[in-house]
């Protein structure tokens, strides 16, 4: 058996214990205290209710065994088997229209669209994929597949097909974050300044977004970032 904490009359797990005291808490403004006590109601709540339901969830399944098993041998009658089902209380009647709001939650889910993925977070490999649902690679999806209008060459890499990608994405660029003058074909370097994106061109002079609101951020310095990050009807692009 693996060694308890009891705290707030809860038992936990020492591994989760040590986890939320020193790595989940500092930081957050929530001391040990409050957030066990806090812990220890949400459980006195929400137990008893979780408890109701997994015995509903027994009962159902008991009934829905006894049903296929006093068949036994019989063909499937799917119409008197939904019909017991709605019986039971295992399939509701379907009610009217309605519509759901989402206050309160963060825009990741409420209005950005793209894969959510709930993962272990002991489990790199696991959580690494999770990113890479909602960060992909637009070069690699460019250069590897049939994008473009043909699949990738065999072989090493391609020049050709590598400046296909570049000359497709930089016109991705314009049609979603476009530049205030010039084109991002023009572009040689990205750079913050006061806060805004700058952008020099292969002539020497500068420009900006046509949109300034469009750059979300960047990594790095300001004077040679490492990434920026760009923003279109609230999908991020990060360059």
């Amino acid at each position: 058996m693996s060694e308890r904490v009891e705290r707030e009359g809860l038992q936990i797990d020492r591994g989760l214990h040590d986890f939320v005291e020193n790595e989940a808490l500092p930081g957050t403004g929530i001391d040990s205290a409050s957030f066990w006590k806090g812990f220890a109601r949400i459980v006195s709540e929400f137990a008893p209710r979780n408890r109701a339901l997994v015995a509903r969830r027994d009962h159902l399944q008991a009934q829905i065994d006894g049903w296929h098993k006093a068949r036994r041998g019989e063909p499937h009658d799917p119409a008197a088997y939904r019909a017991f089902l709605e019986e039971i209380g295992y399939l509701e009647p379907e009610g009217p229209d309605f519509t759901v709001d989402t206050p309160n939650v963060d825009p990741e889910f409420s209005e950005i669209a793209g894969p959510q993925l709930v993962v272990p977070v002991t489990n790199a490999r696991y959580a690494l994929n999770a990113a890479n649902a909602r960060w992909g690679s637009l070069y690699d999806a460019l250069y590897g597949t049939d994008a473009l209008g043909s699949p990738p060459p065999a072989g090493g890499y391609d020049p050709d097909r590598g400046a296909m990608v570049i000359a497709w994405a930089r016109g991705f660029l314009d049609e979603t974050v476009p530049l205030a003058e010039a084109s991002h074909d023009q572009a040689v370097r990205y750079f913050v300044r006061a806060g805004r994106l700058v952008v020099e061109l292969a002539d020497g002079g500068e420009t900006g977004l046509r949109e300034p609101q469009k750059f979300a951020g960047f990594a790095g310095e300001a004077a040679e970032p490492t990434s920026i990050l760009l923003r279109n009807h609230n999908l991020h692009i990060l360059s």
